[in-house]
């Protein structure tokens, strides 16, 4: 995730608190929000496979497997 992207994001929830967007910049606002989601998922999808969890039996297993047992 780009400090860009986050930057034009705040810009445009500023100038549509402030005065209002254009039909474009909503446009534009729904592509960022839509960006900055697929990247924010994305990261938060590779950050749960590198969490491991202890069980009450002692074992430490990834997360990825604890939900394959269910």
């Amino acid at each position: 995730m780009t400090q860009e992207l986050i930057e034009k994001i705040n810009a445009l929830a500023k100038k549509k608190k402030e005065e209002g967007l254009t039909q474009e910049e909503q446009k534009l606002q729904k592509e960022l929000y839509k960006e900055y989601l697929t990247q924010f998922r994305s990261g938060f999808k590779k950050q749960l496979q590198n969490v491991d969890v202890k069980l009450p039996d002692g074992k430490v297993v990834p997360l990825t497997q604890l939900n394959k047992k269910k």
